[in-house]
């Protein structure tokens, strides 16, 4: 079936919003949106890799929808940092999305290896749990490895130990509740502060996805 000239015309413009979408959240990561939002590069890197050694974060090859309820809590204030709340709320709700976008599309970048902590405390807790005191292993809700599944459970492979501890201190102080069902809180509030340090470097050291995304 031969399209009508119009519409063969008009095909061009059909990609346009996202093109546009792209191009801004590309410029928001390099230079800010103009209006109090400041370059995400400056914490999270041009390649969205993070900044492990102050505890910022990965966002690349993050799950769009997880990176867009975080952005969007930042902004209202359901999930508190003095960093992320006033960039965020400088944020209009679509730019919110095209940088969850933007981030998720792009490759998980290399990082370099570290080794585990030489007991087992944070492999076992992992990957086993500790059923004694109603601890579901972390690999049950995030996947073998910590690769992460969908919007609601972000992969931990990858990120710093600093950021994944820095974490679950959150969760356990209760400084950070914006978790499904409260399940991460539940968790976090049964850890010790050996155990989070040994969960949180068991899963900075493990290999990243070989793709630009993540299960």
């Amino acid at each position: 079936m031969r399209l009508p000239h119009f519409a063969i015309a008009l095909l061009p413009l059909a990609a346009l919003p996202f093109a546009a979408g792209a191009t801004d959240a590309a410029a928001i990561v390099h230079q800010g949106n103009g209006k109090g939002a400041a370059p995400c590069m400056a914490c999270h890197g041009v390649d969205g890799g993070g900044m492990a050694v102050n505890g910022y974060p990965r966002l690349a090859g993050l799950d769009a929808a997880y990176i867009q309820r975080q952005l969007d809590d930042f902004a209202n204030g359901t999930r508190a940092n003095p960093v992320m709340r006033p960039n965020a709320s400088a944020l209009s709700e679509d730019e919110r999305a095209q940088l969850a976008k933007y981030y998720s599309m792009l490759p998980v970048p290399a990082h370099a290896a570290t080794t585990p902590p030489a007991d087992d405390i944070g492999a076992k807790l992992a990957t086993r749990g500790d059923w004694s005191r109603e601890l579901p292993a972390c690999v049950q809700c995030h996947a073998p490895g910590g690769v992460g599944v969908g919007a609601n459970f972000p992969p931990l492979a990858g990120q710093s130990t600093a950021y994944i501890a820095s974490q679950l201190r959150a969760w356990q102080q209760g400084t950070r509740h914006n978790d499904p069902l409260q399940l991460m809180q539940h968790v976090a509030q049964q850890l010790t502060p050996r155990e989070i340090d040994a969960v949180a470097a068991w899963f900075a050291a493990q290999p990243l996805p070989a793709k630009g995304s993540t299960p």
